[in-house]
């Protein structure tokens, strides 16, 4: 993956994503023992955390260092409104805090640190950078530091995600699942099992590889899984990094299916019966987040759709990363009306018909897209 179109681009992405999974790995640590003073809730009461903050801040300050800040458009889930409260003084302290920890550790990855330490108004800056509105034109990062932030504040699955867009078309994605194994066997175990565990019995250093980072650029027709860097490694292109690719499994009755674990945002009942209609016989597979993404693309899984609850407008960075890696893995993307999804119109997948269904190939993505128009009129979406 190493050079060719957006070869230096994809290389900066990998490593800054890697840094950002180390980061939330420690934090995840500290808030599932207890420290409950680094969440706080947004004005739509969804919950935002100091690795929100501090991953779009790491990730701003190093896209801006490394591309030059005039030349990079970001788009992000965070703004600093809620951090820059009164009552916020001991989380933006944690923030400030946790981006130099970061930053300090970049070498490792091989990216620069900061001369010295950021100062407060310079990590805000960062967070706030992240405020263009995309479009058809030109090139824009998309950034969702921490998706599926219940999943993260529980102990779950989480995931960080960041892709370039050009010209309206997801270019390249880096997906980092800090808690998704390498080992596809070992999904079935919650990662703190193994905490404890090896605890009491230190594993060896590849008995279990708890997290990975995936990626994948537009056109290569690859998509790549590289295990998380551990101790006192340095990060070395490329990272012992394995292909992924879709599941051939073109039977329903035989395929499995992701579903969104909070029901807020999703109508499960109409996924439910439309997985009935065309047969699916296993248990589906609910995750946080994009990690969804990744288990289609590697063969975990075959199928996720989501279908939006009225009102509900689905956001670029909850998707692009992931579009473009289960895309490259030989997957097939598309609303539920068989048409790509559009990246062209700001921060909202405008014009969306109905829903999103992301398969592992196009045999059953037919019979899926043919059993939603079979099925709507039935709904009461």
């Amino acid at each position: 993956m190493e050079g060719g179109r957006y070869g230096e681009e994809l290389d900066v992405a990998v490593r800054v994503v890697h840094m950002a999974c180390a980061l939330c790995q420690r934090l995840q640590e500290g808030l599932v023992s207890g420290g409950s003073g680094l969440v706080k809730s947004k004005d739509d009461d969804s919950p935002v955390t100091v690795a929100d903050w501090s991953v779009q801040a790491t990730v701003s300050w190093i896209l801006s260092q490394f591309f030059g800040s005039q030349n990079v458009s970001i788009i992000a889930e965070e703004d600093v409104q809620t951090l820059s409260q009164a009552d916020s003084a001991g989380l933006l302290e944690a923030v400030v805090n946790t981006v130099n920890e970061c930053l300090a550790g970049a070498p490792k990855y091989g990216l620069k640190s900061p001369p010295k330490s950021l100062n407060t108004a310079q990590v805000l800056e960062a967070i706030s950078r992240c405020n263009s509105e995309g479009g058809p034109k030109g090139r824009h990062w998309v950034l969702d530091p921490i998706d599926g932030t219940l999943g993260f504040v529980r102990g779950d699955q989480y995931a960080v995600a960041l892709a370039l867009i050009e010209d309206g078309k997801v270019v390249i994605g880096v997906l980092g699942c800090p808690n998704y194994p390498m080992k596809k066997e070992l999904l079935s175990y919650h990662y703190q099992y193994h905490e404890t565990m090896s605890r009491l019995s230190p594993p060896s250093e590849d008995m279990w590889e708890r997290g990975c980072v995936m990626y994948a650029r537009r056109g290569s027709g690859e998509a790549w899984m590289q295990p998380p860097i551990h101790g006192d490694k340095k990060f070395v292109w490329p990272n012992s990094a394995r292909l992924v690719r879709v599941s051939s499994i073109d039977d329903p009755a035989l395929a499995t299916c992701c579903e969104p674990v909070e029901k807020a945002n999703s109508d499960h009942s109409f996924t439910a019966g439309l997985a009935h209609s065309v047969g699916f016989r296993n248990q589906p597979l609910r995750v946080y987040s994009m990690v969804k993404y990744a288990a289609i693309a590697r063969g975990d899984a075959e199928l996720f759709m989501k279908f939006a609850r009225t009102g509900y407008k689905e956001k670029i960075w909850d998707h692009a990363a992931g579009v473009v890696i289960v895309e490259e893995a030989g997957g097939v993307v598309t609303d539920a009306g068989g048409r790509p999804l559009d990246f062209s119109k700001g921060p909202y997948l405008e014009g969306l018909d109905r829903g999103i269904v992301v398969c592992s190939g196009p045999t059953l993505h037919e019979k899926i897209i043919d059993a939603v128009y079979a099925s709507w009129d039935s709904s009461n979406l």
